[in-house]
């Protein structure tokens, strides 16, 4: 069976490694606060300007004026700090970012991102989107394989407007785990969800996979 939200989070927050500063992506990415391993101390940062978010409160436990970048309410910590967006953005351009896990709707064999537009559809906005993937050591993307009408959305190329070219380091979906190259091009894929074959996986990416040795 093909991982749920929670089981594609879980996933996800085995990418993080100790000591990171680790920034979320709305939707899915968010979930990863909440499977933080054991033994592991990261420090999640907000672009609206917070370093060192927990993660959702439990139900009636919110406060209205703690809230991320996705205007999602979290808990702070007794490390958390807070400060300006321009002091945050600063953090991220500087280099001063790990890990960004982020959502997608498309992502290209080489690397490349789109996850801020779709022409013709009114949005608030890019966001930090762009920031982010320049800015972060390393990137992963966390998203369902397909769209809802069943087309890829691993392709060779993006063909909605790009966020960043030659920055996806790790896709994680729904069916599986696969690296990118962002070298040479090409897409290696790693790991395969419980119950989901290589050959499915495969035959549901726009653009080739090569299985890991």
């Amino acid at each position: 069976m093909p991982w749920t939200r929670e089981q594609l989070a879980a996933r996800a927050a085995q990418e993080l490694t100790d000591g990171d500063y680790v920034n979320l992506g709305i939707g899915i990415p968010t979930l990863v606060a909440n499977f933080i391993p054991p033994g592991i101390s990261v420090t999640l940062q907000s672009e609206n300007g917070m370093l060192g978010m927990g993660p959702y409160p439990y139900e009636g436990e919110e406060d209205a004026d703690l809230v991320n970048a996705g205007k999602e309410t979290i808990t702070e910590l007794p490390t958390s700090s807070f400060f300006s967006s321009a002091e945050s953005f600063a953090m991220i351009r500087g280099g001063h970012i790990d890990l960004a896990i982020l959502g997608a709707m498309q992502v290209g064999a080489r690397g490349d991102i789109a996850n801020w537009t779709i022409p013709g559809k009114m949005l608030k906005g890019m966001g930090g989107a762009m920031d982010l993937v320049a800015g972060v050591r390393r990137v992963v993307v966390v998203m369902e394989h397909c769209s809802r009408s069943g087309e890829p959305k691993i392709l060779p190329e993006c063909t909605l407007p790009l966020t960043g070219i030659g920055v996806v380091d790790l896709i994680i979906t729904d069916l599986g785990v696969l690296a990118c190259d962002k070298v040479n091009g090409g897409l290696t894929l790693l790991e395969c969800a419980p119950g989901v074959t290589a050959a499915e996986i495969l035959e549901r990416t726009g653009a080739p996979v090569r299985r890991a040795a």
